[in-house]
């Protein structure tokens, strides 16, 4: 069908009921034939047409046939998701599929190369083989073509046993498996394997301990003392520690882009800032490296720019920041004057959270996607980390991972994105929801940080007096925190149970999603409870009745009971003990009323 006889559909999404179909991504240009006539659905012609931009695709339905075309292999697979999502039943009138498609044209490519999603699988929390394709064949379906899987101890490294043994890693065959399997769905599975910071699991040990800056390990934040966590790039043994992990993993992947990490090395003194420059050119002398693309975190190189000049040939900055006010636009266009090649990297602000902070994750990604269409950045790669325990269940993650796949693909087609779109495509295209309950569900539950007054960057309040139950409620990180406030967020929490008692998730794991949203709920109730009885005292733990401990200590029980059981029908049991390693402390907390102000976790 060419363009003649067809009228435009506007991309804000105030118009999108009038004709748009619901599309995840939406395409930038759509246009309806008038009247919004379906036509009979037919086995499509795909042609190629290099005329387009690259990965990109025109898709068109008359009532002659259903045509499309890619600028290459990957515009056509791009306009195939497109397709089978205008055969979804939420774009059929009254939910129900009547073999006929829209008539319409589609033209259609992305703002960024590289669409990625980076899983944090070393935080305790290991995926099973099943639930990292799930994740992949959903990911391809909106058009997301990058996989990463964050890295610190869980490969089954040879040599290197006692790091990894409880962890249940991937070993290399699994990497194979998924490596064919990302791609057979055109997505590319990146290794991602931190090389300079993020070594507790590693130098925890006495073999590794004398590699770390601080064996001995140092003064964090908050008067927190933690063990090393910082190989000492002035050590030979530290560099050959790296060197051989790299050598072993990198070659697993046919991908010839390695995210080697170099963020956060906290024991590095800033009078020492020019070894990690030293650090990343030795890596980009490796011979496993050779010819490959490096990805670095950007932080360092944030607070010490003069260290752009000196980044070796082959290395591309990854912006990264998790807040809704990240610099974005100053840093990215930083990079950009220097001539550095540069992705951004924004987040799903589930971490530390329990339940997420959607409001928090789609300001952050789109500042990010907005800042790096306008740069030029090349990737817009999502995180989804695992912090102090990988505590979130795994829905909490998906709002972040759709909301980054629509502003990742077009920034402008997404102009108008809020809270409530997000809900509706969540449950079109992630749990298959006619009630329109699932991913309506979700998105509360990933608001309600919002209800209370503190804000804390990079976690929610109502999680941070579980987590470090030492904290006082209602001060510093939580000052401002109400009954009131309390109250109302659990009405909300209720209402959500009605509506979880509605849903009608249709994927082969819908009724898993529920039960993990239930559990979700059953958590921030507890943070309620818990924080309500704090408030009531000084807001100490130590100020509560014996009565109430044992209440709360009985409520936190129950729920590990079920943090346990879920944990197992998608993860690996290796991890388990270490993430509830957290529950379990905060537990004899309630148990005994006293708490350990130098808490940071099992291995703090």
């Amino acid at each position: 069908m060419g363009g003649g006889g067809l009228s435009p559909v506007g991309t804000d999404h105030a118009t999108a009921a009038a004709g748009m179909p619901l599309l995840l991504p939406r395409p930038r240009s759509f246009e309806a034939a008038p009247g919004a006539p379906r036509v009979p659905d037919r086995v499509p012609v795909e042609s190629l047409d290099a005329g387009l931009p690259a990965q990109g695709y025109r898709l068109e339905v008359d009532g002659r046939a259903v045509r499309v075309v890619g600028a290459d292999d990957a515009g056509l697979r791009h306009g195939r998701a497109t397709l089978a999502q205008l055969r979804h039943r939420a774009n059929a009138p009254g939910g129900r599929p009547d073999g006929a498609l829209p008539a319409c044209r589609i033209v259609d490519w992305p703002d960024f190369a590289v669409r990625g999603v980076m899983l944090d699988v070393s935080r305790d929390r290991v995926p099973t083989l099943d639930t990292v394709t799930a994740l992949v064949d959903r990911l391809a379906g909106w058009k997301v073509n990058q996989l990463q899987l964050y890295m610190e101890h869980t490969f089954a490294y040879a040599g290197h046993e006692e790091v990894w043994r409880r962890a249940d890693p991937f070993t290399a065959d699994d990497l194979h498996t998924l490596d064919a399997h990302c791609r057979w769905r055109g997505v590319e599975l990146v290794a991602n394997q931190n090389t300079l910071g993020h070594f507790e699991r590693w130098l925890r040990l006495d073999r590794y301990r004398p590699l770390a800056i601080a064996p001995d390990g140092f003064d964090w934040v908050f008067g927190i003392r933690r063990p090393p966590l910082t190989l000492d790039p002035a050590k030979p043994a530290a560099f050959a520690l790296v060197a051989d992990l790299l050598t072993q993993l990198v070659p697993q992947l046919a991908s010839t882009t390695v995210h080697v990490g170099l963020d956060e090395p906290w024991e590095l003194g800033a009078d020492r800032h020019r070894e990690w420059a030293s650090w990343l050119r030795a890596l980009r002398a490796l011979p496993v490296l050779a010819g490959r693309e490096l990805l670095v975190w950007g932080d360092v190189l944030a607070s010490h720019p003069d260290l752009l000049a000196e980044l070796p040939p082959g290395v591309t900055v990854c912006e990264w920041g998790y807040e809704d006010n990240h610099p974005f636009e100053e840093r990215t266009a930083r990079l950009a004057a220097a001539g550095v090649p540069f992705w951004v990297c924004p987040g799903t602000s589930g971490w530390t959270s329990i339940a997420g902070r959607v409001d928090n994750m789609m300001g952050n990604v789109r500042a990010a996607a907005a800042a790096g269409a306008a740069h030029g950045a090349r990737g817009l790669l999502t995180t989804d980390w695992g912090d102090m325990g990988h505590h979130q269940q795994p829905p909490v993650g998906d709002p972040g991972y759709a909301a980054a796949a629509a502003l990742g693909w077009c920034v402008d087609a997404h102009a108008g994105l809020g809270p409530d779109d997000l809900a509706t495509l969540l449950d079109a295209h992630c749990y298959d929801d006619p009630a329109g309950e699932t991913g309506r569900a979700v998105v509360t539950l990933g608001r309600v940080c919002r209800m209370v007054v503190p804000r804390p960057p990079n976690m929610s309040a109502l999680a941070l007096h579980l987590l470090l139950p030492q904290w006082t409620v209602g001060k510093a990180l939580t000052a401002g925190l109400t009954t009131a406030d309390l109250q109302a967020v659990e009405s909300v929490l209720d209402d959500t149970v009605a509506r979880l008692g509605r849903a009608r998730p249709d994927r082969p794991d819908g009724d898993l999603v529920t039960r993990e949203l239930g559990a979700t709920v059953a958590l921030l109730r507890l943070s309620c409870h818990d924080a309500g009885m704090r408030l009531g005292g000084d807001g100490a733990l130590g100020s509560l009745g014996t009565e109430q401990r044992r209440a709360l200590a009985d409520e936190l029980t129950a729920y590990v009971d079920v943090h346990r059981g879920l944990w197992l029908e998608r993860f690996r049991p290796g991890g388990l003990a270490d993430s509830t390693a957290w529950f379990e402390h905060l537990l004899a907390c309630y148990r005994d009323g006293t708490t350990e102000q130098a808490w940071f976790g099992p291995f703090g």
